[in-house]
This record gives structure tokens, sequence and C-alpha cells, in this order.
């Protein structure tokens, strides 16, 4: 149930058929978030389900929606696709999930991995985080610098 909310809600933060208004798929995000803390939790993975909600349901979120705000966005109008960014736009996705795939098969997840010694315990963790799983971390940063970036490109004005 909780991974189905979180790839629902994870369509709604970008697919929102409800509303046009920024404010209403950060919401989603925040819903996207909760589930996967639900789903951490099911893991047996209190403290990742806890930082999750703290740190990306509350502090990230709070900062989207103060830049939100602060630009005043209003609800998106339906603009002209430029055929050129349309272009440019998908051979970048395409290139980044081409290096995403092979990273993925090159790495063999979890071949290495030993058991957990102590459930809970935050020193491994961090251990793992900051040295086997150093990848999928920067992507996690770089994807919430990139969706600022969007933030502050979708609320520029067309200049004609």
């Amino acid at each position: 149930m909780f991974a189905f909310l979180t790839l629902l809600c994870g369509v709604l933060v970008v697919a929102n058929p409800f509303s046009r208004n920024p404010v209403t798929s950060a919401m989603f995000l925040v819903l996207t978030i909760i589930s996967m803390a639900g789903l951490f939790v099911l893991l047996h993975a209190f403290f990742l389900a806890a930082v999750q909600i703290l740190v990306y349901a509350g502090a990230v979120m709070v900062l989207f929606l103060f830049v939100i705000m602060l630009l005043d966005l209003k609800e998106e109008e339906r603009r002209r696709v430029k055929k050129f960014s349309l272009v440019g736009g998908l051979i970048s996705v395409g290139a980044i999930v081409t290096i995403f795939v092979k990273s993925i098969l090159a790495a063999k997840p979890g071949a290495n991995l030993s058991a957990p010694r102590l459930e809970g315990e935050t020193a491994a963790l961090g251990k793992l985080l900051f040295t086997q799983y150093l990848l999928p971390f920067e992507v996690v940063s770089v994807l919430l610098l990139v969706a600022m970036v969007g933030v502050i490109l979708l609320s520029k004005k067309d200049l004609k």
C-alpha cells in the first residue's frame, strides 16, 4: 500500500490534474515523502523513517514552499513548446537514463553487503551512506538542486 501511495503521489507531483498551482504539487511531494517513510518503517529502518519525515517533509519542503511563495508563482499557463527545447530535453533525459542504467548494471548492488549487526544502529548506516552508497546520496542532493532551479525557471516571464 505504501509503495502504491508513493508512486501515485509521485506521479501527481508532476502531472497534477487537479490544479496547476505549484503549491499543490509541493503538497503531493510531502505525501510522497511520508509514504516513503512508511516503507522505511516496514523495513524496520525507524531512524531513516524519522529522518525522512523530519528532514525532507519538514525542512526541505518548508524551503521549497518559501521559494514558491517568494517567487509569487501563479497558476502555470499553457505555453507553446519550442521544438529545440523539447529535443534538447529528450536528449538530456536519454543520456541521464543511459548513464544511470549502465552504472546500475556495472555496480551489482547488494553483492558485498554484510548482515546488519544491530537493528537501528546508526554508525553502520552512516558508514554505508558515505562509502558504498555515496553516489545515490549525492544524486539525491543534485535532484534537490535541480528542483530548486526548476522552480526559479518556471517563475521567469517569457521575454518577447
